[in-house]
């Protein structure tokens, strides 16, 4: 079935359930899908059209958490393709990475390369599905290349890998280099007298890893203002519970005694992560972290319930239906 017409379906669907937003959809007012329709095929409702997208450009906290739902979807409908990937660590930062492609990043759209783009390393690499979707949106490749994931030659990977994937800054698949590597950006924009700002997602598993402190300590001593850190902290890592593996609480106070800026939100609240992101930009001596409490698997009752058993899986038919109604319903 063609990307498009998996988008229709869950239309055609929504207006079926006769949940409380396909009320709104029956009764003519504008819903999520139908929205997400519009931006898909090319309307107008709620879509920033400009080429140039600029930092904290408006949206409402209502239209993040809808297109954060959408982002759920997509990444079971894209992984149905392959089938297999990562479900529960990419189900975690929807949130996350939806702010940050629709009101914090400096962009241009159709041009991933655009030099005086704001900067995004996915140091937690296992999480690239949830990428895609975001890059398709910004006209970063075709759409079409959404239905070629888990495909020998597809250009869309599993991990993000810079040489394949158009709006990939960095790549990544070991843990724990991407902070160093984004530090070396964020040093280089400043030595250059550019004002990129560099933005790293980690997961709290791989806080583990010694390099992460390593450039932690750096990115104060070099006053790396214009670096960010967001900590995916969902509370459980291949492994086991991240603090049964290795403890690592309490996260906020340990960056902020490495000279940090730091601030705990919760991982699912748009406006948090908007409020956080805004203030990070204010200081302009310090690198900030922001961390991010999420619930691994969020919007799947079986996956928030055994988030480990769904790190990598593929979905039967029965527990896929489930899990896209599960979002579907859901309001958060």
């Amino acid at each position: 079935m063609l990307w498009s017409q998996d988008r229709q379906r869950h239309a055609i669907n929504a207006q079926a359930s006769g949940s409380a937003l396909n009320s709104a959809s029956a009764s003519g007012n504008p819903d999520y899908f139908s929205a997400v329709w519009t931006i898909w095929t090319g309307g107008q409702q709620n879509v920033n059209t400009d080429t140039q997208l600029e930092r904290l450009r408006p949206i409402s906290v209502n239209d993040l958490k809808e297109r954060s739902r959408q982002l759920r979807l997509d990444i079971l409908r894209i992984i149905d393709h392959a089938p297999m990937g990562h479900y529960s660590s990419s189900l975690s930062c929807a949130e996350i990475l939806v702010t940050l492609y629709h009101h914090v990043l400096r962009l241009r759209r159709g041009e991933p390369d655009w030099p005086d783009r704001d900067r995004f390393l996915l140091g937690k690499g296992h999480v690239a599905v949830a990428l895609w979707p975001l890059f398709a949106e910004l006209e970063y490749f075709p759409i079409e290349w959404l239905d070629t994931f888990g495909d020998f030659n597809s250009r869309l990977t599993d991990h993000p890998d810079m040489l394949r994937t158009p709006g990939v800054d960095f790549s990544s698949g070991s843990l724990g280099h991407n902070l160093s590597v984004a530090l070396g950006m964020a040093i280089a924009s400043r030595r250059r007298k550019l004002d990129h700002r560099v933005y790293v997602l980690l997961g709290d598993g791989e806080i583990h890893e010694g390099q992460v402190w390593e450039a932690a300590m750096a990115a104060s001593h070099y006053r790396a203002g214009n670096l960010v850190a967001i900590v995916d902290a969902n509370g459980s890592c291949a492994d086991g519970p991240t603090e049964s593996v290795m403890s690592i609480e309490p996260l906020a106070e340990r960056f902020s005694s490495f000279g940090w800026t730091s601030v705990d939100v919760d991982g699912h609240d748009p406006e948090a992560l908007m409020s956080a992101f805004g203030e990070a930009m204010q200081d302009k001596e310090k690198p900030t972290c922001i961390i991010a409490r999420t619930l691994k698997g969020k919007g799947v009752s079986f996956m928030e319930a055994s988030p480990r058993e769904w790190h990598l899986g593929a979905l039967g038919e029965q527990d896929l239906e489930r899990a896209r109604r599960e979002i579907m319903e859901a309001r958060t």
